[in-house]
């Protein structure tokens, strides 16, 4: 069964290319998207998670699980976050 396996890859522009490329290596990757403004990768294949978080982190980059905490973050850095939509004020 094929499955997204959303990813925090803590990268600048210049790995764009670099974590297309290693994750094109690992069997059972069909797609890669890269949204680097928020650092983060979305795989879609047959590939195991643990192969690609361990190819990541062979090339140098830092690569965790993506958490809803990761999208929260990425949310606040990017502006977009407003408190009163939480209730906190």
């Amino acid at each position: 069964m094929m499955e997204s396996t959303e990813l925090k890859v803590e990268m600048v522009a210049l790995h764009e290319k670099r974590v297309r490329k290693c994750l094109s290596k690992v069997k059972g990757v069909e797609r890669v998207e890269v949204e680097g403004s928020i650092q983060k990768v979305v795989v879609t294949g047959y590939a195991n998670r643990n192969k690609i978080l361990k190819a990541l982190r062979r090339v140098g980059l830092r690569a965790e699980l993506w958490s809803p905490r990761n999208e929260l973050l990425s949310a606040y850095a990017a502006g977009s976050f407003a408190f009163s939509n939480y209730g906190f004020f």
